[in-house]
């Protein structure tokens, strides 16, 4: 089990468990847990033990508030006549954001991530958000982006939740900065939240989902997976000219093999629920 300072990290059966574990400022994530989350999501294409992985925030209040301003805002105003910018290197055209680090399809790791959120999500947790594939959510959860109350733009946070959000909703999230709040209800009609349970049952519900996808052929997972996110990014025509290649190298025999002996029932078939 690997070690860090800002997270907690844990495999079980075929499942990563991973937890922002800055409670004392609601899991915002500093410099030190972006470098730990990017060790995290590139370790785990290396790591064919686990299938499927869990994200969730420590304690009950939070699952992140974005970047931690102590660290990040507070250096920048400390230098008013500099020639610097929040997340600038140099120019313009060298920006360095959190999102290589913290955002799991950024790091290039194809393998299903169900969120668990526990509380708040705000701010640069909707980087996050906007790459994990299923968001469930606690009966008290909210989200919001404060970006504009407090003079800075919601640039990459809208454009990675618009990815989960029709464009109204995206626009009023953004625009009503601290003014406003989006209940965990609001989340599940709008499509953002999949489900929508009480905080007792959140962690228990995750590893029913990550658990049952953990259980299919990896290789079909995955390849499901980035067939998905292709056709959600390209056009249609473009995504049908694509996907081809994609079934081919998510498809062999054995699984297919396995598969067909439950079709057939000769091996028992999958337990289900209805949602």
């Amino acid at each position: 089990m690997a070690e860090y300072q800002t997270l907690l990290y844990e495999e079980r059966d075929h499942v990563a468990w991973v937890t922002l574990n800055r409670p004392d400022v609601h899991n915002a994530f500093n410099k030190q847990m972006q470098a730990e989350l990017y060790d995290v999501w590139r370790g785990l294409r290396r790591n064919d033990d686990v299938r499927s992985i869990v994200l969730t925030g420590a304690g009950d209040e939070a699952f992140c508030t974005g970047i931690d301003r102590a660290e990040a805002v507070d250096s920048y105003l400390a230098d008013p006549d500099g020639d610097r910018q929040i997340g600038r290197v140099s120019t313009p055209f060298m920006y360095d954001s959190p999102s290589r680090f913290i955002c799991p399809k950024m790091c290039d790791l194809w393998k299903p991530v169900v969120a668990a959120v526990n509380g708040m999500a705000c701010g640069g947790a909707l980087y996050m958000l906007g790459e994990v594939d299923i968001i469930i959510a606690a009966e008290h959860a909210t989200f919001f982006d404060p970006h504009v109350s407090y003079g800075m733009v919601s640039g990459y946070e809208s454009v990675f939740i618009l990815q989960k959000l029709p464009l109204g909703e995206t626009l009023r999230l953004a625009l009503m900065g601290a003014n406003e709040r989006m209940s965990a209800q609001r989340a599940h009609q709008v499509g953002l939240v999949s489900e929508v349970v009480p905080l007792a049952d959140l962690l228990t519900r995750a590893e029913w989902i990550a658990s049952r996808i953990a259980a299919s052929a990896p290789l079909a997972i995955q390849a499901t997976l980035r067939s998905v996110w292709m056709g959600h990014d390209q056009t249609r025509k473009e995504a049908l000219e694509l996907v081809n290649a994609f079934v081919s190298l998510g498809s062999n025999y054995d699984n297919i093999a396995a598969g067909q002996r439950m079709f057939r029932k000769e091996d028992k078939p999958p337990d289900f629920e209805v949602r």
